[in-house]
């Protein structure tokens, strides 16, 4: 009697919150109902991410860098960012660790003040007649202080992207010819080494590879210069039982390119391969909201991911890939667009997509700055896509399974293993305005945990439709007043913001019987903790 109490008490609370969900839901009461199923096969994992999958960028741009006559960037540069910020600290430290890639465009125009290029230490300054559009800049040895005892407070694991110009001449092909100069970079390195300070990985170059952005390098050359990096490290991290990574070369996916670069790094030179994502197109089209919404448009990344991972797995290498920049929308993204509700469409089905090809980490361009910040270049707060990436960073574990969704090409599904917990974390993104989408799941290889006991599915097929007894937690993620340019999001139908000391918001779940269809609003993002359901591939 009191199990039967409790079900029917659960089963009125969802019902209630499903009716109020569908109230500020643009207008879910009054929307068809479409139902779908999520098959999930869980006999072995089809990819592994790092367990701090979630990054994030911050980037060199001066307030002077502007797009299409906006000024986006402010003080977010890394010159110039304010460390003393509350909010900034805490939305860092909610990660613990979050993964942070420092670099960008004018890396690749940066000296490094250490006394060793006997140069003065400028300022950024436009001119149109540059490359990259900037005069050469400098980091302050001060500078790099200052961020560094930041990092370590914020408990940051930091990624460096080095200057791999320096030294450099043009060809006649147009690309950039000689061998890299290391000398400024060795003596950064070697200065923050002496420091003590603690750096997950080294970067050499931004978009050089391929046809290149503004520059390029050929991949012979790139890799004889990852060696050059390879030794410079080996050498002063010998003592260091544990050494940084080396990662490379942070641009758009040329397969030939890569190809060549893998095939011609010498062993251990190369920890992990780079390559950035901005497939929507510039900031500047008014399109974006009908890409993002366009299920066939999401699809065609994959081949980036799928041709990435065939070069990987057809060489003997055991480099890894990340996507190390990924803002949509190139050239600083579109104001209420990339930073408001509807990019967390295209951002998280990125992230899971990227996930089902061996991606091992997605940094997201950017932490701050321009119009695609997960925190709010001016005020610091949150934007909608900060709460999803720390929902992921929380719910969504290493292992990943295969999830196939039939119902609505329009409903997009993710599933892994449950991080720090028992069975499966799935993500439902519905990308329709107009329906609510009621999903069943059904699983291969599961077996049920009921009263601390396992129970086989039966069935001969070895799927079975979701519906034993068991309690699953649910995040719904919605836009405020249902208006998905908002740049305010709503989780279980409650404003999410940090308090007023700046601490980030509690994420609460409604715990719903797992023998109800998951009730996904229309234009709404669900993850959902089902932790009764466990597979083979997440026992280990």
């Amino acid at each position: 009697m009191g199990t039967l109490f409790q079900l029917r008490h659960l089963s009125i609370r969802a019902l209630i919150f499903v009716l109020h969900l569908g109230q500020i839901a643009w207008g879910a009461l009054e929307s068809a109902v479409v139902h779908g199923t999520v098959s999930i096969n869980g006999s072995s994992a089809i990819g592994r991410i790092d367990g701090d999958y979630v990054c994030a960028t911050l980037d060199w741009w001066p307030p002077e860098k502007c797009d299409y006559g906006s000024c986006s960037w402010d003080h977010a540069s890394l010159l110039n960012l304010d460390l003393s910020n509350i909010i900034l600290l805490n939305a860092i430290k909610a990660f613990s660790p979050l993964k942070i890639r420092l670099g960008g465009t004018l890396q690749d125009k940066v000296i490094y003040s250490t006394g060793d290029s006997q140069q003065p230490c400028p300022s950024f300054v436009r001119n149109s007649s540059e490359l990259f559009g900037f005069s050469q800049g400098c980091l302050p040895l001060s500078r790099w202080d200052e961020l560094n005892h930041f990092f370590k407070k914020a408990k940051v694991r930091v990624i460096f992207g080095l200057n791999a110009l320096n030294g450099r001449i043009p060809l006649s092909d147009g690309s950039m010819g000689g061998p890299w100069n290391y000398t400024n970079a060795a003596s950064l390195i070697r200065y923050t080494v002496n420091k003590r300070y603690s750096i997950h990985g080294w970067e050499l170059g931004n978009e050089l590879s391929g046809s290149g952005i503004g520059a390029r390098i050929g991949a012979a050359q790139y890799a004889a210069d990852m060696f050059s990096l390879h030794s410079i490290v080996e050498k002063i991290y010998e003592s260091f039982k544990i050494k940084p990574l080396l990662l490379a070369p942070g641009g758009f996916l040329d397969a030939n390119w890569y190809q060549e670069l893998i095939n011609k790094s010498l062993p251990n030179s190369l920890d992990v391969v780079t390559h950035h994502i901005y497939n929507l197109g510039p900031g500047v089209d008014e399109h974006l909201i009908e890409k993002i919404l366009d299920p066939n448009y999401l699809d065609g990344e994959a081949n980036t991911f799928s041709n990435l991972q065939n070069i990987l797995k057809s060489s003997t290498t055991s480099v890894t890939a990340w996507v190390g920049e990924a803002g949509g929308a190139y050239n600083s993204g579109h104001n209420h667009v990339t930073n408001a509700f509807v990019f967390s469409f295209w951002y998280l089905d990125q992230m899971g997509m990227a996930a089902t090809y061996d991606t091992k980490t997605y940094c997201r361009q950017s932490l701050i700055g321009g119009n695609y910040g997960l925190l709010d270049t001016t005020t610091f707060a949150p934007n909608p896509d900060y709460y999803s990436a720390l929902l992921w960073h929380r719910l969504m574990g290493r292992k990943v399974l295969s999830a196939k969704f039939s119902g609505t090409n329009k409903t997009r599904a993710y599933a892994h293993c449950a991080k720090h917990s028992e069975g499966i974390t799935l993500l439902l993104i519905n990308l329709d305005g107009n329906n609510t989408v009621h999903v069943d799941v059904a699983t291969h290889s599961a077996m049920r945990r009921v009263s601390n006991h396992r129970h086989r599915h039966t069935r001969k097929s070895g799927i079975k439709k979701s519906g034993s007894i068991g309690i699953r937690k649910e995040y719904h993620l919605t836009a405020k007043d249902g208006n998905i340019g908002s740049q305010t999001m709503l989780l279980n139908g409650n404003i999410l913001a940090p308090t007023p000391d700046g601490e980030m918001p509690s994420f609460d779940p409604i715990k719903v019987n797992s023998s109800e269809s998951i009730v996904v609003a229309p234009f709404s993002i669900v993850f959902t903790h089902i932790p009764d359901m466990d597979f083979p591939a997440c026992r280990s």
